[in-house]
């Protein structure tokens, strides 16, 4: 798959390792370039280390989880709730996004638990789609527009359910069994968040509520023991009606819901 690449934009150093990372490994496997960023520094992420120290152990730990992966690392762009759609952030990610040129983008769903991920799935969209337009400039400057076809998947909300509680069904799995072991390794990484996540959304083990997700989506899958689910952005302005190139790079290891699909269809 010489040439292809694909691009996993979270909001937070460790979204991509909960959600992301198992697909994103599987394409690496398969051959294709894959690269790792977070909007934001993850400055917020603590009760122990002011921001400005806290910035600097979370990029390494960013680092180290996208060296694991296999996937090359891009800086993040802002703090913690300070993910906006705003002509600013929309002009680096554009940016980004025309220098990778992805065929796969990987990113939040449109409804999840927090704004920040909300966003940077509004960000990332617009980013992908402003890609081949001329006249909307980048920062930095001088990245050229790039009309290829770029195919945008949604990962599952934090809990599998919107911010009204109500449960997302995914429109495909992913089986990532394989490359659980790495997934976790990759999770790891983000250490100091143990503490954080444990004491403001009590998850007593971040390791293992990933573990726990996985084998759920596994069991939905009805095929897998461990799986990400995903749900593809509309075709227009993007790519060809058709394209499915995690289907087209990964093949058994990909399931499609035939149910979601056929109710999609209809509307």
């Amino acid at each position: 798959m010489s040439g292809l690449c694909a691009i996993a934009i979270a909001a937070h150093p460790d979204d991509i390792e909960f959600t992301m990372a198992g697909t994103l490994c599987l394409l690496r496997e398969a051959g294709i370039a894959t690269h790792y960023l977070n909007v934001s520094t993850g400055s917020c992420g603590s009760l122990q280390w002011p921001a400005a120290k806290l910035r600097g152990i979370r990029r390494r730990e960013g680092q180290a989880a996208a060296k694991i992966l296999g996937a090359t690392f891009h800086a993040s762009r802002t703090d913690d709730l300070e993910i906006l759609y705003t002509t600013p952030l929309l002009r680096w990610l554009t940016g980004v996004i025309r220098e990778v040129r992805p065929t796969i983008v990987l990113t939040h769903p449109p409804q999840d638990y927090m704004e920040d991920h909300m966003n940077t799935c509004r960000l990332a969209i617009t980013a992908t789609f402003a890609r081949g337009c001329p006249n909307f400039k980048t920062t930095p400057a001088g990245r050229p527009a790039w009309s290829g076809d770029a195919t945008v998947y949604h990962a599952m909300p934090v809990g599998l359910q919107d911010s009204l509680r109500r449960r997302v069904a995914a429109g495909s799995y992913v089986d990532t069994t394989t490359v659980q072991k790495t997934k976790l390794a990759a999770l790891a990484c983000h250490e100091s968040q143990h503490g954080w996540l444990q004491a403001t959304q009590g998850l007593n083990s971040y390791l293992r509520t990933m573990e726990d997700t996985s084998r759920e989506l596994g069991r939905l899958s009805r095929r897998f023991r461990h799986a990400e689910g995903w749900r593809r952005h509309s075709h227009m302005g993007f790519c060809a009606e058709g394209a499915d190139p995690l289907r087209d790079a990964l093949g058994k290891k990909y399931l499609v819901n035939a149910a979601y699909e056929r109710d999609l269809a209809r509307g």
